[in-house]
């Protein structure tokens, strides 16, 4: 009686066992540990949509919002000429190439006083046009590139991306001043190992990288 108690208990331990298993409601295979789960979202974020900071010098072709606080009239969203003007309603031309953001609220609630009691104005530059590199050659998007603050080459290039013949030893940038063009080598291999770092310069608007 003993020996057949226990054989009956251990059939029955081994059919919940399986019972259990067979029950479970999700059937669904789990994520191996060494794999996170995929939410189905992700985030672009382009370069392009950053805005520039405090030291931007405004340029031709970009496109500046101007508010002035409780003065609706004056409010408004304005292209900067290629003369480096815009038309600001009750000052006509104001010149706002080669001033700051700051500078140039500054300039304009100065001129507005004449017209507005202690005007309060906020520029903010909405589109920088005028600060732009070109990237061409084997790279994945080709033509202009918004030039950010302190962007290097090797930002650039990462924002660009590379196709797999770019010939990553022979970079170079065109560089034009005072009516010269320099070509600067940079070798794309060295500089992410870390090696000739000197080569990773600041681009300055206008410079073209090609990617052979």
């Amino acid at each position: 009686m003993g020996r057949l108690a226990l054989t009956t208990l251990l059939m029955m331990a081994t059919a919940l066992t399986g019972w259990t298993q067979n029950s479970d409601p999700d059937p669904s295979p789990r994520n191996s540990p060494d794999i996170p789960p995929t939410t189905g979202q992700g985030v672009s974020v382009t370069m392009s949509s950053v805005l520039p900071g405090p030291t931007y010098e405004i340029g031709p072709n970009d496109v500046l919002h101007i508010s002035v606080w409780k003065e609706p009239d004056l409010t408004a969203t304005l292209p900067v000429r290629s003369d480096g003007m815009i038309s600001v309603p009750l000052l006509n031309d104001v010149l706002a190439a080669g001033l700051t953001p700051m500078q140039l609220g500054a300039l304009l609630t100065q001129k507005l006083k004449k017209y507005v009691e202690d005007p309060r104005v906020t520029v903010v530059v909405t589109q920088t046009n005028s600060h732009r590199i070109y990237v061409i050659g084997e790279v994945g998007r080709s033509g202009p590139i918004s030039l950010l603050h302190d962007m290097t080459v090797l930002q650039a290039l990462a924002t660009a991306g590379l196709t797999q013949f770019a010939n990553t030893k022979r970079i170079y940038i065109l560089r034009t001043a005072n009516g010269q063009t320099q070509k600067i080598p940079f070798n794309y291999k060295q500089v992410i190992r870390g090696e000739e770092m000197s080569q990773n310069i600041l681009l300055k608007p206008e410079d073209t990288i090609v990617v052979p």
